[in-house]
């Protein structure tokens, strides 16, 4: 039967337009396809309570793998407890839920061999048609959108006795650092249970994945954990210096609608793509079905997000284009002493422009002289053109 919908890759992003679709346009018919023998377990994705609507907090429920309260930093000069609430969905909820989604075909093992506005072929030469379809088979590199990177790799522990981690650790920057940023996350899943997960934000997309599993083995030591591996997850995600969006978008016309990370749509300082893609994923059953109507309404989107999200590319570039390497997580550390409302505004995208002016009065986050030449975008992206 012939699909209304086509989803190219069975990811995140996808995922949620699938939901969503499902919910607002019930009987509508849903083919995903993603190249993957079948669905991994080699994912984690996370969220602050605020990030995301009440309609999105009740559907991602059967996909939550543990909910937390509060959650926590820590810096070399000080450490804090947040309050916001913290949930984590992992790879296997997330298939859980498609399973039971209404009017969603998931075909595994199928290699794309050519997409456009109105199909996809197949690696077998099948062809297949719908009156949307939707691209979101993960990031693609644009010279319209110039970037830095965040690479980890994150290893969850059966550990031999309680680990003693009541909360989240989003950021523990009391490691030595390296790479760039560096610092370690932790999510506790159980008293014995916990990833480890070792980040850099760093100027290279090089991922040596054993050199930071051997890093996160000596964090590990260090607290006198031990315990044996069961899980592990690796990425290279891109933080946005600079974007373009009007180009960005003018030269995907005529083609699939490009979704999620392949859109440049995710969080440009965290890379955390979870509320992003939930809060695109409610254009798609808003608009009329068709690949060009929802195009539309994409990018109207996109393009908005890309000119709120000006002034965190800003703070990008200075952290990747205006300090040291060594230096960066000073910069992190004078961040989260800032009131708590703005630190969840800035997680949710939704700073205002007292929050843009407190962030960076006071003591300067970089010296003036080194924050000047990190004020333009355009010469980054001339530079990539």
């Amino acid at each position: 039967m012939r699909p209304d919908l086509i989803l190219a890759g069975a990811g995140l992003a996808n995922a949620l337009i699938a939901i969503a679709v499902a919910e607002a346009r019930p009987g509508t018919r849903i083919l995903m396809l993603d190249r993957a023998t079948g669905p991994s377990n080699a994912h984690t994705w996370s969220f602050h309570d605020p990030d995301i609507s009440p309609d999105w907090h009740r559907r991602l429920a059967p996909a939550i793998r543990c909910r937390w309260q509060g959650q926590e930093v820590r810096f070399p000069d000080h450490a804090r407890v947040l309050r916001a609430g913290y949930a984590s969905v992992g790879g296997e909820g997330l298939s859980l839920l498609l399973a039971a989604t209404p009017g969603v075909t998931l075909r595994w093992g199928a290699e794309i061999a050519a997409l456009d506005g109105s199909g996809v072929t197949v690696g077998n030469g099948e062809r297949i048609e719908a009156a949307c379809v939707i691209d979101g088979r993960g990031a693609m590199p644009s010279r319209h959108l110039v970037t830095g990177f965040q690479k980890f790799v994150g290893i969850e522990f059966e550990m031999d006795a309680p680990h003693g981690v009541a909360r989240p650790v989003i950021m523990d920057a009391t490691v030595t650092q390296q790479d760039g940023y560096r610092f370690v996350y932790l999510l506790p899943f159980s008293p014995t249970r916990l990833l480890i997960e070792d980040t850099r934000y760093s100027d290279g997309a090089a991922l040596d994945e054993e050199a930071i599993a051997v890093s996160v083995g000596g964090y590990a030591e260090a607290h006198g954990w031990r315990g044996r591996e069961v899980r592990r997850e690796r990425g290279v995600l891109p933080i946005a210096l600079a974007h373009d969006a009007a180009s960005f978008w003018s030269e995907a016309e005529s083609g699939a609608v490009p979704f999620g990370l392949r859109a440049g749509l995710f969080h440009p300082v965290t890379g955390y793509s979870l509320p992003v893609a939930a809060q695109v994923a409610d254009c798609v059953p808003a608009t009329r079905l068709t690949t060009d109507a929802v195009f539309a309404a994409v990018r109207a989107h996109a393009l908005s997000r890309a000119r709120d999200d000006r002034f965190l590319r800003l703070l990008n570039r200075m952290l990747f284009r205006g300090c040291a390497p060594e230096d960066r997580h000073r910069v992190l550390s004078r961040f989260y002493r800032l009131p708590e409302p703005l630190i969840e505004r800035f997680y949710a995208g939704r700073l205002t422009r007292l929050d843009r002016l407190r962030i960076v009065t006071g003591k300067p986050p970089i010296p003036i002289r080194d924050a000047l030449p990190c004020l333009r975008e355009r010469p980054l992206l001339a530079a990539a053109s």
